[in-house]
């Protein structure tokens, strides 16, 4: 795990639930940075390809461990069973659909490394709108 004073990095297993079939284990690698401040990174190792990246809004994440939340491509919803503590997390594309187990622990204290960047309801002073706006307005 890699931490400084704009970016946080985790990396760490997780599962992909199978239907009628074992789970199978999976890498993922989680990235947030100050600079982007409403979004967290997740790249999915599969096999030799090159990663599977999906953005997620921090705050999905974050509520998503205590109660259902999301609604269309990213639902997310806590899961407990036998002493294991998850974070269910549904991605839907055109390319199909996954269920991942992702184990909670690891996910909080990721999540909490975030909040110790930028706190909840500070993220717009991490944004340089002049920049946005020129990247909207005036397209390279």
């Amino acid at each position: 795990m890699n931490s400084s004073s704009t970016t946080v990095s985790a990396e760490f297993g997780l599962r992909l639930v199978v239907p009628d079939s074992a789970a199978v284990p999976l890498l993922a690698c989680l990235e947030y940075a100050a600079d982007d401040p409403y979004a967290i990174r997740m790249s999915f190792y599969v096999g030799n390809d090159d990663p599977v990246e999906w953005i997620f809004a921090r705050e999905l994440l974050t509520v998503g461990i205590v109660r259902q939340v999301g609604e269309g491509d990213v639902q997310v919803w806590p899961m407990s069973q036998q002493n294991e503590h998850a974070l269910n997390i549904a991605l839907s594309s055109p390319f199909g659909n996954a269920l991942f187990e992702v184990p909670l622990l690891p996910l909080a204290d990721f999540l909490h490394r975030t909040y110790e960047i930028v706190a909840a309801g500070r993220e717009t002073e991490f944004i340089d709108m002049e920049t946005e706006l020129d990247d909207l307005l005036w397209p390279s």
